[in-house]
């Protein structure tokens, strides 16, 4: 390293230091279990692991299962599980309670609401809008959800949907943040140019959930479903959730009417009656074992602001650019994720020859990231456990694989 990359890499360092000292969010990495001398920045993907998930979890299957057996569907809570996480999850979307029913995974909650929202269209609409660059799976169960509710689907570029809203849309189908480049969608506009046409909005929150405000009731969203094991840490298959604004809860017929979503589900009767609230959104038994475990995870974010979190979101992939900028020799590494504030999501995502191999050189040195082929780098920031140094090491180590 050259003298003047010595010093700059000094100066990095120490503002990175600086930085950390600064940061009222730092002391919240107590609250996750870390493997010592690894900077984990793969959050976007599975979250780690908050400190209090084993003991809990520990207390679930020996206590609750083990001791209280069956009584634990009434005195451990386990029967209203869903509806109680979904009532923690509420504030980090923005959600009064009462619209979030936890359970069941991404994709069959986004089954219920593409269905659900079909159904509460007016007659006579023809048109699916999907984001064009959707996750696959948010693409192939769209389309098994029109064959079903009688539309077509109609790919589009979620930066120029509102152009191709219209009297014939039923339902438009949006990601908050693209899982591929990090790119902030602007759901308060595309929301209202949904309801301006009288379509139904349907967001997915899995990346952003957790990193950024959402806003869903003030912003008058109608359906919403993301996942928790990301930015929320509930764990590797951490059931799911379900939006279902209070508007339309009366109305919302779910396409999988299970028995625990019936108004009287012990009664077994033949008829289905959905129950009320969002609790309708209930399909089958709950998966109590993980979703106990997102309970506790959700502890994590006691006391803390969404606001607080964007802010140091931001200001963590700031400075990773700075950084990589600084450390990467120039041309070998292209970010495809927005540089504007507005447009950027909590990951940042770097284009580069070889770019599998050079992941897998990262995570050797102890920089976890992942790769999404063919070409693309993705660092996740959780704010609620990375620091600044753990940004520089990154880029540093980021420029060292690069020679």
């Amino acid at each position: 390293m050259s003298e003047t990359s010595e010093d700059t890499a000094t100066d990095l360092r120490t503002r990175a230091a600086a930085l950390d000292a600064a940061d009222e969010l730092a002391k919240l990495r107590e609250r996750f279990t870390l493997p010592d001398g690894v900077v984990y920045l793969d959050g976007n993907s599975l979250g780690a692991l908050p400190a209090g998930v084993a003991a809990a979890t520990a207390d679930v299957v020996a206590r609750q299962w083990g001791e209280l057996l069956i009584r634990s569907w009434d005195e451990s809570g386990w029967w209203t599980a869903p509806e109680r996480i979904g009532d923690k999850i509420a504030p980090l979307v923005g959600a009064a309670p009462g619209q979030v029913v936890v359970g069941d995974s991404t994709s069959v909650n986004l089954f219920k609401a593409l269905v659900g929202g079909a159904r509460l269209a007016a007659p006579g609409r023809t048109k699916l809008l999907v984001d064009s660059a959707t996750f696959p799976t948010d693409g192939y169960i769209a389309g098994s959800a029109a064959r079903l509710a009688g539309l077509t689907v109609v790919p589009v570029d979620p930066s120029r949907a509102a152009e191709a809203m219209d009297a014939d849309t039923a339902v438009v189908l949006l990601n908050h943040v693209d899982y591929r480049s990090g790119r902030l969608h602007d759901l308060p506009a595309l929301t209202a140019a949904a309801r301006a046409v009288g379509a139904v909005v349907v967001w997915d929150l899995c990346h952003s959930a957790g990193a950024l405000p959402v806003g869903l009731d003030e912003h008058d969203v109608d359906l919403a479903v993301g996942c928790t094991y990301k930015y929320l840490n509930g764990g590797p298959g951490a059931p799911a959730y379900l939006y279902i604004a209070a508007r339309h809860q009366d109305a919302f017929d779910s396409p999988l009417p299970g028995w625990n979503g019936h108004a009287d589900p012990f009664a077994m009767t033949p008829d289905y009656e959905a129950a009320r609230g969002a609790t309708r959104g209930r399909v089958g038994t709950p998966d109590i074992l993980s979703m106990l475990a997102l309970e506790s995870a959700l502890d994590a974010w006691d006391g803390v602001a969404v606001e607080a979190v964007r802010a140091k979101s931001l200001a963590l992939t700031d400075f990773f650019l700075e950084c990589v900028a600084a450390y990467v020799p120039h041309g070998l590494v292209e970010s495809v994720t927005p540089a504007e504030h507005e447009h950027r999501g909590s990951q940042v995502s770097l284009r580069c020859a070889n770019a599998r191999e050079v992941m897998g050189e990262l995570i050797a040195r102890g920089v976890i990231g992942d790769f999404r082929a063919p070409d693309v780098l993705r660092f996740g920031f959780t704010p609620l456990y990375v620091g600044f140094a753990d940004t520089e090491r990154a880029a540093r180590t980021l420029g060292h694989v690069f020679g």
